[in-house]
């Protein structure tokens, strides 16, 4: 990067963190720090939601999963206004009038103890690891930029999330998460903008949307009714349906920031302009993913975005077979290229018979570049059996550090830290107010003084910080960071939105059926995970439904035999 880009992403990123902490004021006990006095306005509250959820995954990989797999992850996020109406109806109202800090407090006023302490547990481990993940993503930017090691870079980003958080409570996350999806917008706007201009000559916005389509990468909706693909409208509409629905309303990182809200009205109105605008801004993001395919048909791509593993395999003993490779590769693409541009021309003359054929040339053009790129793959591996041959997380960010002009490529380099920042700081609050509200006050110390919780408080958020940060030294593992934090989400949400279902409408099953029907629920869903017996979306709606029938079931048992003990 240059210096002025230095200067753009120093500048933002130090202006987001004062003003975090300035806007925060002095926190005196725990319902300001995890709360911030339930004072927040309902915009304020729609873009912390979104902020929370929209992490530096969400920006750094989003438009890789667009270049390699296509439009077809937009149908994630179709139940998500769905999930919204639920929750206005449902969840808000009854949160709000019990005036709860966590989610899980309600379930003990419902159920009992063990069930509240099962759900807060549940949360913890899995809101943990994610963390961990999204903590990792900007540090693959800066270790990328600066060429150093992600751990030292895992290190500084989580250092400083620690900080703010710490210092300024549930206020800083907000107001700074305000201040960021402003940047974000603009940013991401910025960059849709660039990608197009710099298309070649004669081919605009429709055209490159056209050529991406002829090779596939404009799959909006699949109507086909299919368990094991991953993403269809179907998988979308009722998998996602269950997925959001227990994100934002059992998931403490979601509920603490619908929570602050200053009225049951302000919270609603907050919510409804998340399920408005994020199904919209994320068929954005994946489109500019689209777009760079585009532009990469007529510019040459690496062979393999992550320049990381690159340089091990051209420093070992396989550098001269990589080297033959990359010749092949760079060939291939010349043809690939021609291609292209007789598809472009195609286009233009409206001929169906010229297009079908120009459009078949570019796929089997692009399928030998494919096998080239495979081969390169399988050629890391062998050289190092812990190589990770997934570069998507690394495809947007090669884009914008190589075609962006000065100052932008610092502004969304300066976003990708922002929503980090941001999602992080809203998950360390909420993995805090658990902690301490419903571990600490409910069962080690209830009798402590507001200074005590506070300080517990704290403290909490720096263990989750630290605990966070290991998590993201193993992240570099996974494989696409955004399938991966949705998947390791689909092991517990089910379960936990089964658990708070059967609160709210089944009113007879008690607190021990539920207990155990959590348990038995949950085994089962991640043995199912686990071998991969389903697409990971299903396990959602399959962990809900499972939970409340086995709970239905045991309740009954033990209503028999205490009626026949009383006979």
């Amino acid at each position: 990067m240059s210096l002025t880009d230095w200067i753009v992403l120093g500048v933002t990123l130090l202006a987001i963190v004062i003003y975090g902490v300035w806007k925060s004021g002095k926190n005196q006990n725990i319902d300001q720090f995890l709360m911030g006095n339930r004072s927040m306005p309902w915009y304020t509250v729609g873009l912390s939601v979104m902020a929370t959820q929209a992490s530096a995954i969400t920006f750094l990989s989003a438009p890789g999963q667009a270049y390699s797999d296509g439009m077809r992850f937009v149908q994630f996020y179709f139940g998500l206004p769905l999930a919204m109406i639920v929750l206005c109806v449902t969840f808000v109202p009854i949160f709000s009038r019990l005036k709860v800090y966590t989610a899980y407090e309600f379930l003990e006023q419902r159920f009992d103890l063990k069930t509240r302490a099962l759900t807060s547990f549940l949360f913890l481990i899995q809101r943990g690891l994610s963390t961990g993940i999204t903590i990792y993503a900007p540090s693959i930017i800066l270790s990328t930029i600066l060429n150093i090691n992600t751990v030292y870079t895992t290190l500084f980003i989580g250092g400083l999330v620690i900080f703010y958080t710490v210092y300024g409570g549930t206020k800083a996350v907000s107001y700074t998460q305000l201040l960021q999806m402003s940047i974000i917008f603009l940013g991401m706007f910025l960059a849709g903008v660039v990608v197009v201009s710099l298309l070649p000559q004669g081919v605009g916005f429709t055209k490159a949307l056209h050529l991406a389509g002829k090779l596939g990468r404009m799959n909006v909706i699949d109507w086909k009714f299919d368990i094991n693909n991953r993403y269809t409208i179907w998988s979308g509409l009722i998998g996602g349906f269950f997925l959001q629905l227990s994100y934002f309303g059992t998931d403490q990182s979601q509920v603490g920031r619908y929570l602050t809200g200053s009225s049951v009205g302000q919270s609603r109105m907050g919510l409804i302009m998340n399920g408005l605008i994020k199904v919209p801004m994320q068929f954005l993001i994946l489109l500019i993913g689209v777009l760079v395919f585009a532009f990469y048909q007529f510019n040459k791509p690496p062979m393999f975005f992550n320049r990381y593993e690159v340089e091990q395999v051209k420093s070992g003993k396989y550098s001269a077979d990589y080297k033959q490779l990359e010749n092949q590769y760079n060939a291939a693409f010349q043809q690939k290229k021609i291609k292209a541009d007789e598809l472009s021309q195609a286009l233009e003359s409206k001929d169906a018979g010229k297009i079908s054929q120009a459009s078949s040339d570019l796929k089997q053009a692009d399928a030998q570049q494919l096998v080239i790129r495979k081969d390169a793959i399988a050629l890391m591996k062998k050289n190092n059996s812990k190589a990770n041959g997934d570069d998507t997380n690394y495809v947007f960010l090669n884009f914008v550090t190589h075609n962006l002009p000065r100052g932008l490529i610092g502004l969304l380099i300066a976003i990708v830290f922002l929503a980090s920042m941001g999602s992080t700081a809203s998950a360390l609050n909420s993995l805090a107010s658990t902690s301490v509200v419903d571990i600490y006050k409910r069962i080690i110390n209830p009798n402590a003084s507001d200074k005590n919780y506070l300080d517990a408080s704290r403290l909490a958020t720096v263990f989750w910080g630290i605990v966070c940060v290991m998590m993201a030294l193993y992240a570099s593992k996974v494989g696409n960071l955004l399938e991966y934090v949705n998947e390791l989400g689909s092991y517990v949400y089910g379960t936990v939105l089964g658990v708070f279902v059967v609160a709210f409408y089944l009113k007879k099953i008690r607190g021990t059926s539920v207990f155990i029907a959590a348990i038995i629920t949950e085994i089962t869903i991640c043995f199912m995970g686990y071998f991969k017996v389903i697409a990971y979306l299903w396990l959602n709606g399959i962990g809900c439904v499972l939970l409340v029938l086995i709970a239905l079931v045991i309740n009954l048992l033990i209503t028999d035999e205490v009626q026949v003990d009383k006979a």
